[in-house]
């Protein structure tokens, strides 16, 4: 199971660092996650003008329609340039640097014990940037999240320090990407918490909120503190009745942007199904699927003047919000054409971000619902800007699974509190509907294809809450039995009136762990664990035993907590 940076086994006891020594560590990742995300958005630039536009520049305004290549006809064959790039990086250096790279990230904490190999930040970076910017249609926030979390991974197994600090760190990087990149370091610390951290705990949100506020401080020195996106037309319905209209309407949004989420989410994994059952090789594959990505750019370029569906898709994004894309032809082709366009980039292999296409398509989505209730109810309708802007958090909700995130990402991206009412609705009407009709999400979908299973959301580990009384069998020793209860390598039980299934189980040659009745589960597993042990002697506050605990205990208690979760 275990992936090396790492060539040397995990140590038995691994360095626990102190609170302040987590502190600048977390600080560390913080600093490493902003600067990570400038560059790589320079990185981006760097190949989107040389290849787009012939030219060495690392600027890059996604926020504006890029200007029409000078190489004509010859820009369907960018895509197909990058894809050469991309495949030989993934295919020879990190093939986990592969897709949106959120899974993989998740795979490391929750079964590679927090381990990321050093060398997937740097191979994710060049990799994701060459895709990007070379027009495949996929997102920069993936990419970042998998580079700052490769860096807290890395940073960690330098120090020796143990898993759960590993992983904290991990989060730490993951929430500065997001952070970093979208100016909202709420929406990173909401990201980290949702679908990262196995156990959500004070110390460790306050150590990925530091970190989300260092990378997001980071973040704003270089490109400044503006919101990410204006929205010109945020309208509610003043008159009560309008507004109980308003809030319908938006539950049938929400319904529409979760039969969306589904799609998506089912669309890509179809593609990528489809693309790997096609002959040939991983070149063969990634290339046919990005010259299609460039006939359909060059296309929108020679009939509408712009990309518009190539690469993030800020700008068209922007258009909508701004109010100065209203044709609902041309919005309902782009919802189309950026769908397929982002099935066919990451279906075929490349390396990106989901984040951005699913920003995109509830924007158009919003646009259309938005529009359409414009030219039912006039003025009194909600604004366009409104039904777009709660269209894109619904899709990030719906797609992710993260739906606190969506919602704080959505007022920090636009710093408009008017919104709030119609982005909760929507977000919590389109987790509902896409839950209902895929339970994976997005990310998970791709680890359960794999046969990994992760918990989705925040669930309490209710083994964490345990004392070990909880779980003992409570037991009388044979009073032939001598010395400290530590120190003995065999015991007779016998079971305090259940029967006589276990009347008197030998556990002669096993050796045993003393602990005390109120000691917290979790630490006596570690101990275990760490011993070696497959059986702890139980005492109480006098130094009786008052029993054991085996696995058949611990089994049992998982068994009934189980209950709970269901």
């Amino acid at each position: 199971m275990d992936r090396a940076l790492m060539t040397s086994d995990e140590p038995e006891e691994p360095n626990t660092r102190a609170d302040w020594q987590m502190l600048c560590l977390a600080v560390g990742v913080g600093v490493v996650a902003g600067l990570g995300a400038v560059a790589f958005r320079g990185l981006i630039g760097f190949f989107h003008n040389l290849l787009f536009l012939g030219r060495l520049s690392f600027e890059y305004d996604a926020n504006t329609h890029t200007p029409e290549s000078p190489w004509g006809l010859g820009i369907v064959l960018v895509p197909v340039l990058g894809a050469l790039g991309v495949t030989y990086m993934v295919k020879h250096f990190a093939p986990e640097a592969k897709g949106h790279g959120v899974p993989e990230v998740m795979d490391a904490i929750f079964h590679q014990k927090g381990r990321i190999r050093p060398v997937v930040a740097l191979v994710k970076a060049l990799a994701s940037a060459l895709s990007i910017g070379s027009g495949g249609s996929v997102g920069r926030e993936g990419p970042i999240i998998q580079i700052g979390s490769a860096f807290g991974s890395s940073l960690g197994q330098w120090v020796r320090m143990p898993v759960h600090q590993r992983v904290t760190l991990i989060a730490a990087g993951a929430g500065g990407g997001i952070a970093a990149t979208f100016n909202t370091p709420i929406g990173g610390l909401a990201f980290a918490m949702e679908l990262m951290l196995p156990v959500v705990r004070a110390r460790s949100v306050l150590l990925v909120g530091l970190a989300t506020v260092t990378a997001t401080h980071i973040g704003r020195i270089f490109v400044g503190d503006v919101p990410s996106f204006d929205v010109a037309d945020i309208r509610i319905p003043a008159d009560r009745a309008m507004f109980l209209v308003g809030l319908l309407l938006f539950v049938v949004l929400g319904v529409f942007v979760g039969l969306l989420s589904t799609v998506f989410v089912r669309s890509i994994y179809w593609f990528e199904d489809r693309f790997d059952a096609l002959p040939g090789n991983a070149y063969s594959r990634h290339l046919l699927g990005m010259s299609i990505v460039g006939v359909i750019i060059y296309l929108f370029v020679r009939n509408s003047g712009h990309y518009y569906v190539q690469g993030v898709g800020y700008a068209t994004i922007i258009d909508i919000l701004d109010g100065s894309m209203t044709a609902v032809g041309l919005l309902a082709l782009l919802l189309a054409a950026k769908l397929l366009v982002t099935c066919l980039t990451l279906g075929s292999g490349a390396s990106g971000g989901v984040f951005s296409p699913a920003l995109f398509l509830g924007a158009c989505l919003g646009g259309l619902f938005g529009l359409g209730a414009q030219s039912l109810l006039g003025e009194s309708s909600p604004g366009v800007g409104t039904c777009a802007v709660a269209g894109m958090a619904g899709m990030i909700g719906g797609t992710t699974g993260a739906a606190f995130t969506a919602i704080t990402m959505a007022f920090e991206m636009t710093r408009d509190v008017r919104a709030i009412l119609p982005i909760v609705l929507v977000v919590c009407i389109a987790y509902a509907v896409r839950s209902r009709l895929s339970r994976p999400n997005i990310y998970t979908l791709k680890l359960l294809r794999r046969g990994q299973v992760v918990p989705e959301g925040l669930v309490a580990g209710l083994i964490t809450s345990r004392n070990v009384c909880d779980a003992m069998l409570a037991a009388i020793v044979d009073p032939t039995a001598e010395g400290e209860p530590g120190d003995w390598m065999s015991a007779v039980v016998t079971i305090d009136g259940d029967g006589p299934a276990l009347l008197r189980p030998s556990v002669e040659g096993i050796p045993c762990i003393t602990v005390h009745e109120k000691d917290e589960l979790t630490e006596v597993l570690y101990l275990l664990r760490r011993d070696g042990s497959r059986l702890a002697v139980v005492t109480d506050a006098s130094g009786e035993v008052v029993g054991v605990l085996r696995d058949e205990e611990i089994a049992e208690l998982a068994r009934r907590d189980a209950e709970l979760l269901r």
